[in-house]
């Protein structure tokens, strides 16, 4: 229902994860169940067939970019939008069982995106051990646990729940590395706008059409709509269709925003509004929101309305 918060969330698993992490950060994930899936697709039916309220699955990371299982799920199927993003540091940790010291790892559990991102550190500090590659950074810190390896790459989440010592913190080569995290619902209204929102969209181009992406550009250009992000995803029906994920800066509810939507349904085949929300300041940044420019904000659209209705009924 509208206006009411989830109680029931589930999170591209398994536990100890940097999701799980991340969707502790939200109050009432804390307060709420907390489920986790085996794959972001498992996630949204979820929430799709009503056995959830929420889903919080990753969208991209700094280094890595796109997460594209999330896309291609959100360009088809029921609708599903974007209520809230999460960002977090990715700090990965070397952890082990208590007792053990670094010159005694020969072996280290690890994602492979994981070992991926800490492949310096690993060269520098141990070069002699044996990266075992695993399906998750839980998974990582439950063999090192239980002694199948000395080692784990891991979410510092992991450390406590696994009773692990750290042997070592903020591994990861890119020291600055973030991911986004998406939390989506079933559609109700958006939150309402704070003055620094962002509004997500999958935009279905007509493929015969010379310009299209540059038609689509346009619409938000015209209007000072700021694109933040743009990706392009396969839709599978036939080899160079593709469709378009939209970010871009303000709220539905903002008149330039709207217009550009209307736009955009006019001269695209399809349009997936893909929700509004707070846009998320990355940890340690200070960022602050750009106003629209001269003639572009919501007092102008008003005054600009008038002035055409008085034209259109007085003449004047």
């Amino acid at each position: 229902m509208p206006g009411v918060p989830p109680t029931r969330f589930v999170y591209l698993g398994p536990e100890s994860t940097f999701t799980e992490q991340a969707l502790l950060t939200i109050p009432a994930a804390g307060r709420g169940t907390r489920t986790p899936s085996r794959s972001v697709p498992e996630a949204l039916d979820a929430v799709r067939h009503g056995e959830a309220d929420a889903a919080l699955v990753p969208m991209e990371n700094s280094v890595g970019g796109q997460v594209g299982v999330t896309l291609d799920e959100l360009g088809v199927g029921d609708p599903l939008v974007i209520t809230r993003e999460v960002v977090i540091p990715v700090e990965f940790v070397l952890a082990a069982r208590p007792g053990m010291t670094l010159d005694q790892v020969r072996s280290v559990a690890a994602h492979p995106q994981a070992s991926a991102q800490c492949r310096a550190w690993l060269r520098a500090h141990l070069p002699d051990a044996t990266v075992i590659d695993v399906l998750s950074n839980g998974a990582a810190a439950q063999d090192a646990a239980a002694g199948t390896v000395d080692a784990a790459i891991c979410a510092p989440i992991a450390v406590g729940r696994f009773r692990l010592a750290l042997l070592a913190d903020k591994i990861a080569d890119h020291p600055d590395a973030v991911t986004r995290f998406v939390l989506l619902s079933r559609p109700a209204p958006p939150p309402a706008p704070t003055g620094d929102d962002i509004t997500s969209l999958a935009v279905f181009i007509a493929h015969d059409r010379v310009g299209a992406l540059l038609a689509v550009l346009t619409e938000l250009a015209v209007r000072g709509v700021n694109l933040i992000r743009i990706e392009s995803r396969p839709t599978g029906e036939a080899l160079g269709r593709y469709a378009f994920f939209l970010d871009c800066t303000g709220h539905v509810a903002d008149a330039r925003v709207g217009e550009a939507l209307q736009g955009l349904r006019r001269i695209c085949a399809a349009v997936r509004f893909l929700g509004s929300y707070p846009r998320a300041v990355p940890p340690g940044t200070v960022d602050r929101p750009v106003p629209p420019p001269a003639g572009l904000a919501d007092p102008d659209y008003a005054d600009s309305a008038a002035w055409l209705a008085r034209l259109r009924t007085d003449g004047a």
